[in-house]
């Protein structure tokens, strides 16, 4: 990276890092994008060229993981599946402490999360997003499956990224009524292993009723 993309890298982050520091102050929809440009000492066209919508200021974050999915899939190593590359990448995400898993009880990201999901407008920002992760992960699924049927990658794109936005929120869950992510490590891997065992045997493998 030269010069040039890294000052505007670190002219995006302080945005961004001013934006949230002020929304988790005085709440999302009490701070305006004049007040954020006028923190961050940037004008708004310069805020709007980094960030077109107030919303972006924030989930950003998410869109920085659309293509993650479909990444992991394309780059797999030869003779590893696609379904079992993407439950390895969550395991280790969980081992990571990544927050995209949930599975992290900082205080600061704990903090970032209930502005995110407490604020409707930033909830359906990151459905949108979701929509695309879910887009680009079919798009590549397309091409690694050994199928000519086009709705084939479409549902089981949409059934891995819905299955680990669950497993997230289970996670966030635990850590937000008071237990630390270690605790809950070992609960997430299992579940992780649970609903990735779905994913590739469907529900014919769930016990029927008695």
């Amino acid at each position: 990276m030269g010069l040039r993309e890294r000052k505007k890298q670190r002219t995006r982050e302080t945005i961004s890092d001013t934006a949230i520091t002020l929304f988790l102050e005085h709440g999302f929809d009490q701070v305006s994008v004049v007040d954020i440009a006028a923190v961050a000492e940037v004008s708004k066209p310069t805020l709007f060229k980094y960030f077109p919508t107030k919303e972006d200021l924030v989930v950003h974050r998410f869109a920085d993981h659309q293509t993650v999915a479909s990444s992991v899939v394309a780059e797999r190593p030869p003779g590893v599946s696609a379904i079992d590359a993407l439950h390895q990448h969550f395991l280790d995400g969980l081992a990571a402490r990544d927050p995209i898993t949930g599975l992290n009880d900082d205080e600061d990201v704990l903090a970032f999360h209930h502005l995110v999901y407490s604020t409707p407008s930033l909830v359906a920002r990151v459905s949108k997003y979701l929509a695309q992760a879910e887009d680009a992960l079919a798009e590549t699924l397309a091409g690694a499956l050994d199928s000519d049927r086009e709705i084939t990658a479409a549902l089981l794109a949409g059934q891995v990224i819905a299955t680990e936005r669950i497993l997230a929120s289970v996670n966030w869950r635990r850590i937000v009524a008071g237990r630390s992510a270690d605790e809950v490590h070992p609960e997430a891997v299992a579940d992780a292993d649970h609903a990735y065992a779905l994913l590739r045997h469907g529900l014919a493998g769930v016990a029927p009723r008695k």
